[in-house]
């Protein structure tokens, strides 16, 4: 855990028109075309662009024969960029910048099993290295050092497969050293001389304990923290000297402040804080690693600016370009910064900036170029109060002929899709969203919410969620629903719910404990009982349960399960009224297949009607191109029947899509016609 994995903010993005002609299934209005889908969910033309320590090169992920690598140019002109990497199936998409400035790292899983290696490419050479060569393992990336440019630190959890001892790794060499054995901590903290100074572990209450070494490589507790403030507190590494330990803190207040503690005093100093919203990013210096300005997201994102060196490039910067800004990455020297503006109706505009004398940023290019040529709608934040009287921070996309006079309501009601985020700790942002221009451009008013126990906004709003799954979590999204209504935005009778993972399961939660509520759900890789979710959990989820048990359920025990049945949608499925659709990928580690399974079992048995959708080389959730372009084919089509809206017929959207309807193939307009020609 390093400072430097706050510093480093960046955005990603799946969207790029495809070549290819589109068959239209139903007219829209005239003067606003029907998007092809591959537009909003195909790969990117580039993204995640870096600048080398050095500042010599220049990397950035895009296609090569339609999947994503790591393409890298000699210096800083994209032209001359080449793909360092060849994956064909999945693509490369988390990589960094090794110290040496000559070698690229980047971890990579099969099918989505979330088996992540860490890899290690050789630029002059193109040699590409496997730096942590064990079967089935959750290898992380857990620090990084100027001072150490041909070594770092990664967590491999081969010897036990709950926990990640800390490996020192030769990048050049791939040899290994053990630094330190994981004794069953959720993780340790080095500083930039690759020192352990500091361990963190979750208590059995649901706690957090930052833990010193001792004698007898014994550990002993540091600071504790209580089990209100252990999802807002977090440690978040060392300055240059390693006497400030900085954190994340949310203790004596509800918003996490940003602080640091003096290590030979042991006294904590408060550094910057929003009443309204925990700190959501930092900016830190690149070697001095001094925190030199922080964002909070309350509805938009927000820089405060704690170092007056850097409040010049802020000014500048916000003359160069619209949208919220990102510092995706520094040169050692901080000479030049590589930038980023997101918008919410356009593709993310990447520059790079010069930082001496006249300060200059120069465009690279953005995201998508054939974004900007279609018809995209802007993101409306909303606070919408709950009947308990929290406030809810949520995002309205509307079709772009709904808005006549431009208020953010639309000249009458219309049908609307809840898109319901995962996690649940998690949180939805303002920006361009794929799935929001899709529906919106399908003629649908979108609505994604904040509900109680998403991150960002405070301990007691995260809180307020402890064992609410399926109870006041799920009264949030009903209060959303019934605003939409009452605002004249939402159709009562047209409305879907719709999320992936958590969302899924508030979709399914919707479908069963308020069945009349919503016309029909569209579940991803969402869990059906939470008593098997929790028995099934990945392995290094080990000591992390201790959270999930206070704050989902208690699955060991009699009184523990019956509260935990009673809030899984497994055990209601008599009560669905409404088309089902679900989609699952086979190899998701978190929300395992069977939980779609036997969802999908216990409707068939009941003879429910529901749509299944299983992925075969697929995890949690759809990484692939082909992938996404057919579940969301089989979606807005599934959509369009329950809600009226229009649609793109499925055509060609199979293609190379690795995918089997175990469920339900007449229930979609085209599914069944469409699998025959596939």
């Amino acid at each position: 855990m390093n400072i430097r994995h706050f510093a480093l903010i960046e955005f990603t993005m799946c969207l790029s028109i495809l070549s290819g002609s589109s068959t239209i299934a139903a007219a829209g209005p005239s003067d606003v075309p029907l998007v092809p889908r591959k537009a909003f969910f195909g790969n990117p033309e580039k993204a995640r662009v870096r600048l080398s320590h050095d500042g010599k090169r220049l990397a950035f992920v895009a296609p090569v024969e339609g999947v994503l690598n790591v393409w890298v140019s000699p210096d800083d002109d994209p032209a001359k960029a080449k793909p360092v990497t060849f994956d064909k199936h999945r693509g490369v998409m988390n990589y960094s910048w090794a110290y040496t400035s000559k070698h690229i790292l980047y971890t990579q899983d099969k099918n989505g099993d979330e088996d992540d290696h860490v890899y290690c490419i050789h630029l002059d050479s193109g040699e590409i290295k496997d730096l942590t060569p064990f079967p089935k393992i959750k290898a992380e990336i857990d620090t990084a050092s100027e001072r150490f440019p041909d070594e770092i630190l990664i967590g491999i959890n081969n010897r036990d497969p709950r926990f990640h001892d800390l490996y020192r790794v030769n990048i050049v060499t791939g040899e290994r050293k053990l630094l330190r054995q994981n004794p069953g901590l959720a993780g340790f903290m080095a500083d930039d001389d690759y020192r352990v100074r500091f361990a963190v572990n979750f208590t059995p209450d649901a706690g957090q304990e930052l833990l010193k070494p001792a004698a007898g490589d014994k550990w002993q507790p540091y600071i504790k923290i209580g089990p209100l403030d252990a999802m807002t507190t977090h440690f978040a590494g060392f300055d240059k000297t390693g006497d400030k330990l900085y954190l994340l803190d949310s203790r004596d207040r509800n918003t996490a402040a940003l602080a640091y503690i003096d290590l030979k005093t042991d006294k904590e100093q408060a550094i910057a804080d929003d009443k309204r919203a925990d700190i959501s990013g930092l900016l830190a210096h690149p070697t001095e690693k001094t925190v030199q300005a922080v964002s909070f997201t309350y509805a938009r994102t927000e820089w405060k600016i704690l170092d007056n060196a850097v409040k010049p490039d802020f000014d500048y910067l916000k003359t160069v370009a619209d949208g919220e800004l990102q510092i995706t990455g520094r040169t050692l020297d901080d000479k030049r910064w590589t930038v980023a503006f997101l918008m919410d109706d356009g593709p993310v505009r990447f520059y790079l900036y010069d930082r001496q004398s006249e300060r200059k940023a120069k465009f690279l290019f953005t995201s998508d170029s054939q974004l900007e040529k279609l018809p995209l709608v802007k993101m409306r934040p909303e606070i919408i109060k709950t009947r308990d009287g929290l406030d809810l921070v949520s995002y309205l996309s509307l079709p772009k002929w709904a808005d006549t006079d431009g208020d953010g309501k639309p000249s009458q009601p219309l049908p609307m899709i809840l898109n319901v985020h995962g996690g649940p700790w998690a949180r939805d942002d303002w920006g361009y969203d794929p799935e929001h221009q899709l529906l919106a451009n399908r003629g649908y008013a979108v609505l994604s919410v904040n509900y109680r126990g998403s991150t960002g906004f405070g301990k007691d709003f995260l809180n307020a969620a402890r064992q609410q799954w399926a109870g006041k979590m799920h009264e949030d999204l009903i209060d959303a629903v019934n605003w939409a209504v009452e605002q004249k935005i939402a159709l009562k009778e047209k409305i879907a719910i719709m999320g992936g993972s958590y969302g899924g399961y508030a979709t399914l939660v919707g479908m069963t404990l308020t069945p009349d509520t919503f016309a029909c759900g569209v579940d991803i890789v969402g869990p059906s009982s939470l008593i098997t979710l929790m028995e099934n959990p990945p392995e290094y989820w080990y000591s992390f349960m201790p959270i999930m048990k206070a704050h989902v359920g208690d699955w060991e025990t009699p009184e523990g399960r019956k509260f935990l049945e009673s809030r899984s949608p497994l055990f209601f499925v008599d009560k669905i009224k409404r088309p089902l659709l679900i989609g699952q990928g086979a190899n998701d580690p978190r929300v395992k297949k069977a939980e779609a399974d036997q969802i999908v079992k216990a409707m068939t048995a009941k003879k429910i009607p529901v749509t299944y959708a299983l992925f075969n080389d697929e995890g949690h959730g759809f990484a692939r191109p082909e992938n996404r372009f057919a579940f969301y084919a089989i979606t807005e089509a599934f959509l369009a029947k329950s809600l009226g809206g229009r649609y793109e017929s499925i055509g060609d959207a199979f293609k190379s899509a690795d995918f089997s309807i175990p469920s339900g193939t007449d229930e979609v307009p085209g599914l069944a016609a469409a699998l025959k020609d596939k």
